[in-house]
């Protein structure tokens, strides 16, 4: 079944009000639902886990794994940031050569999930946690398999200081503009989740005309999801594509980025989080999926510009609703189909 047939890639007004609801009525949603003394104490016999993370720079990921251990003393984390394809690359070839290295796999192309559910490569495992998972995210989730524990926007980005108001642009069509030749910066397909599925999501809407085009503007085309934004920090280019959560943590450290939800539809980068099949800390690996999906994560994602996908979980602070914005829908099927098409055609159209 396809994601449009369980539920639009949208979170709605009505979405956040049952939020708002959820934690008026229930103040403390948390951990409590979670705790399982058994679990902790043969996590803490393991002593540590592996993590492969796609959805957030290294910085953050570092930061992450801390706050895990900090909550759960002696079970350290070891991160792995690296981007979604390369990651999920990385697994495949653990799991071919039979040395599992992996405990926890969060990957930004959500169409990695059901490909290693049909090879049995998922332990399956139910967080308790999970209840508490907003309706869109829940229905995005695998039950017993995977689970949305991230999601950013992906839109346009700008350096504020070197960009005049009246020329920010306003869609994605915008960078066609011959004055950005030189000066826009993507992501790339082939090694980032998010920017494939942005890819195919503006190819959905304005087809692969709108890369043929973009292409005689010469844009510099990073790996990861991040890169854009470092080159638009830098001044080195001007605009580009980017995602929320990245956007903002660099705005929050005085960064001159800018930010606009473009008029055409922004993407929305989901990320699931799962347990590979052979964990090597497979007790471990639970508990850190139960925090993945507790309040403590979820505040400290969104404070960053993801979105909030739990229940009681308020969004950033002046971060216009997602409710209001126009949202590429995009369906798992379409994402596991057009993605690899997408990688093939921006190699011919780009040359790398």
């Amino acid at each position: 079944m396809s994601l449009e047939e369980q539920m639009p890639l949208k979170i709605t007004r009505r979405h956040a009000a049952s939020s708002l609801a959820a934690l008026l009525a229930v103040p403390n949603i948390a951990r409590a639902a979670a705790d399982n003394p058994a679990l902790e104490a043969a996590a803490h016999d393991e002593g540590t886990l592996t993590w492969y993370i796609a959805q957030v720079d290294a910085q953050t990921a570092e930061n992450l794994g801390r706050a895990f251990t900090q909550a759960n003393p002696g079970v350290n984390v070891g991160v792995i940031r690296t981007t979604g394809q390369v990651a999920y690359q990385r697994l495949l070839m653990d799991i071919k050569n039979h040395t599992p290295q992996c405990d926890v796999f969060s990957t930004t192309d959500i169409s990695h999930m059901p490909i290693l559910k049909e090879r049995h490569e998922l332990t399956e495992y139910t967080p308790a946690n999970a209840a508490a998972l907003l309706p869109p995210f829940a229905a995005l989730s695998d039950p017993g398999f995977s689970y949305v524990t991230n999601a950013a926007r992906y839109f346009l980005i700008y350096n504020k200081d070197k960009v005049k108001p009246e020329d920010v642009p306003r869609s994605w069509t915008d960078l066609l503009d011959p004055k950005w030749k030189g000066r826009v910066a993507t992501g790339h397909p082939a090694f980032s989740g998010c920017t494939g599925t942005w890819a195919l999501g503006v190819k959905k809407v304005h087809g692969w005309e709108f890369f043929e085009k973009l292409a005689q503007n010469n844009p510099r085309i990073g790996r990861s999801a991040v890169d854009p934004m470092t080159l638009i920090n830098a001044g080195e280019c001007l605009v580009g594509v980017g995602a929320a959560n990245n956007a903002y943590a660099s705005i929050d450290k005085g960064n001159p980025l800018g930010v606009v939800h473009p008029s055409d539809g922004l993407v929305l980068c989901v990320t699931p989080s799962g347990i590979p099949a052979h964990p090597p800390h497979p007790n471990a690996g639970k508990l850190f999926m139960e925090w993945l999906l507790s309040p403590e994560y979820a505040r400290m994602i969104t404070a960053d510009g993801s979105e909030p996908i739990l229940e009681g979980i308020p969004p950033r602070p002046g971060m216009p609703p997602l409710g209001d914005q126009k949202v590429i829908q995009l369906t798992v099927e379409e994402i596991r189909k057009g993605v690899p098409e997408v990688i093939e055609q921006w190699r011919d159209t780009f040359g790398s």
